[in-house]
């Protein structure tokens, strides 16, 4: 039987990277320190001060690592909870679920009311929002008060199919939002129907 040997590995890559960037660093230093005008015999910085900017140097280094963190946790955090939830986090995901489930019921309850009293807006923007719920609760849109209808249509575009049932739901709340056209029984059907082929109850 003959051995195998790894080719290549994570440590040994992570090794090499560190020297790499170790060796960067010095030679920086090197050509920087060349680059200084000569000091005049006798000159040197007091001992206190050389701390004090030594401390200065790694509390901006720190907080810049930290603002770096803060921006890249905002932007990606959605991901990760969404990723959390499809891999591990089995219990906090069941009772999302279920809260998401409620609510989802919640709002066809009450676009159904709007429809018996006859305000269509309300009972298509009902519907709408329940598609909200349906895409984050399926993680394929997690929820975001920034997230614009284009967004929306954008995003689905890459992953999901068919399209047409989101497009009809997005659009007829584009009219909801930014358009003077009325709304009509037939455009409350349309959006019904449109979630019964995004989500059969």
């Amino acid at each position: 039987m003959t051995d195998t040997f790894e080719k290549t590995s994570w440590s040994w890559q992570l090794s090499q990277f560190q020297q790499q960037a170790g060796e960067w660093w010095e030679y920086q230093f090197y050509r920087f320190e060349h680059a200084m005008p000569e000091l005049p015999t006798g000159w040197s910085i007091s001992p206190w001060l050389g701390e004090l900017l030594k401390f200065l140097f790694w509390l901006v280094l720190g907080l810049f690592i930290a603002w770096v963190g803060w921006r890249l946790w905002r932007e990606f955090s959605p991901y990760v909870y969404s990723w959390l939830n499809r891999s591990g986090n089995i219990t906090d995901f069941r009772v999302k679920t279920r809260s998401n489930d409620s609510s989802i019921a919640l709002l066809l309850e009450r676009s159904q009311e709007f429809y018996r009293q006859g305000n269509y807006r309300e009972a298509c923007r009902c519907v709408y929002l329940a598609m909200l719920q349906q895409l984050d609760k399926n993680a394929l849109a997690p929820h975001k008060l920034s997230r614009t209808d284009g967004e929306y249509l954008q995003l689905l575009r890459s992953s999901v199919t068919p399209i047409q049932p989101y497009e009809t739901l997005i659009t007829t709340h584009e009219q909801l939002c930014f358009g003077n056209a009325e709304i009509l029984p037939d455009n409350y059907e349309q959006c019904r129907q449109a979630y019964r082929e995004i989500s059969p109850e």
